[in-house]
């Protein structure tokens, strides 16, 4: 299977895409230029194929790493050092930065309790010195836990029981429980995916609780089952493939962000473009929102 080109390649370093019906469409990031990126759902998609132009929203931090709606229309952001709450009528307020290293946030995503979780990674990927936070609804902030590298996917089942993730360099999926008091617990390997074309990087789950992670530096997006074996390969046409998500009108298209850093120009001419696919797999009905 083919992935379609939606854009053309407007973004440095695209990640972190999310369908909402509060936003009318879809949202990903420029993550280095601190750009939240939209495309409205009456220009998303009608038939696959044919450039769409997205609305760039600027933030007030160098780096915007995830986006996710919240409740009353709002969303919530992870900006560089911590996080901020974007108002219904688009203002932007960030939160206290969480710490002064060189570590920026990476990708999250709401958990069953209407908190948001974020994990990071450092500038120069040292291991070990990243980790999970989360931000609960009344503006606490804690850090879950540590000895991260470059924390990356992460999506809960519909019950709220589990959730997949990903840390880059480890080249798997792994599950956790989940626990509204501790949060993410008893991590175990669902995946290992070391021996397949590129590294896992952002994921999602569909309906059925099937998991489907881009792989970058391998141009393409996996489909597992629930045994962790991969069942579907869709190529995508720029290697550094960085996330992916259900969305559109039937919630059947699979959005898929690439990105151009450390690329030289010329190199590799469609990364940085937003892409699509049509898996045969539908997005979970309800969508989870940040409880402020």
């Amino acid at each position: 299977m083919h992935a379609d080109r939606l854009t053309d390649s407007i973004c440095h370093h695209a990640e972190g895409p999310y369908w909402s019906d509060s936003w009318g469409g879809l949202r990903w990031v420029d993550m280095l230029a601190g750009d939240i990126m939209q495309l409205e759902a009456a220009g998303a998609l009608t038939q696959l194929g044919g450039a769409r132009t997205a609305h760039r929203i600027t933030t007030p931090s160098p780096v915007v790493a995830c986006v996710r709606p919240a409740v009353g229309g709002g969303a919530v952001l992870a900006l560089e050092k911590g996080f901020a709450l974007e108002d219904a009528d688009g203002s932007i307020t960030p939160l206290p930065p969480l710490w002064e290293q060189d570590i920026r946030m990476n990708e999250g995503a709401i958990a069953p309790d209407g908190s948001f979780l974020c994990g990071s990674m450092a500038y120069d990927q040292r291991p070990g010195a990243a980790a999970m936070w989360r931000l609960l609804p009344d503006g606490t902030t804690t850090e879950l836990f540590g000895d991260l590298t470059i924390s990356n996917g992460l999506a809960f089942t519909a019950d709220g029981a589990h959730a997949f993730y990903v840390d880059t360099p480890t080249g798997r999926v792994d599950q956790f429980d989940w626990s509204d008091d501790e949060g993410l617990i008893g991590r175990r390997p669902f995946a290992d995916l070391t021996d397949q074309d590129g590294h896992p990087d952002g994921l999602t789950l569909d309906a059925d609780g099937r998991v489907w992670v881009a792989m970058n530096g391998g141009g393409q997006v996996l489909g597992l089952d629930e045994r962790g074996t991969v069942t579907t390969q869709i190529s995508v046409g720029a290697r550094q493939v960085t996330a992916c998500t259900f969305g559109g009108h039937d919630l059947s298209t699979l959005f898929i962000t690439t990105s151009r850093e450390n690329l030289a120009e010329g190199e590799d001419p469609q990364a940085g473009s937003l892409f699509a696919a049509r898996p045969g797999a539908r997005g979970p009905e309800s969508e989870r929102l940040f409880s402020v």
